[in-house]
């Protein structure tokens, strides 16, 4: 298995792989959407960026980070958006070789701490998350027009 950034011939199958995302997650997306992301992976200047895990039979797994600001810290630290691996893949070591990659690039670009969120229910990357990583006790809130009466 190779992990590697993702690249302009990834992109079908890199788009199964985030239409079984965004399934898993049940979350709509649309081709403009996935065109927007994809795009933004390919741009050396956005803050987006995409691995995928590769095997002699096509991509498993794909990886979506960025850098954000931590105002606390005063300093950039890594938020990993999107981890996904093919479920018929699934026990392989590509979830856990995604992670690792990514942990290799915070310590190239110096970011304390890589955070991320996932669903309570998502039973299975917790067991990994929590191997390699610590559950902190933040708490998560989404404000949307619908939960502020924005019009």
């Amino acid at each position: 298995m190779v992990i590697r950034h993702v690249e302009q011939a990834d992109r079908d199958q890199w788009d199964r792989l985030y239409r079984g995302y965004a399934d898993y997650y049940q979350v709509e997306t649309d081709m403009p959407r996935r065109d927007r992301l994809f795009a933004w992976l390919r741009d050396p200047g956005h803050v987006c960026c995409g691995l995928v895990a590769e095997t002699d039979t096509g991509l498993i797994g794909l990886a979506h980070y960025r850098s954000m600001p931590s105002p606390l810290r005063g300093a950039e630290v890594g938020f990993l958006d999107d981890l996904f691996v093919d479920p018929e893949q699934r026990g392989s070591g590509a979830a856990e070789a995604l992670l690792r990659s990514v942990d290799d690039i915070a310590a190239e670009r110096g970011w304390p701490v890589v955070r991320w969120i996932t669903r309570d229910n998502n039973y299975r990357a917790r067991g990994l998350y929590d191997r390699l990583s610590y559950r902190s006790d933040w708490i998560t809130y989404e404000m949307t027009a619908a939960s502020t009466g924005r019009g």
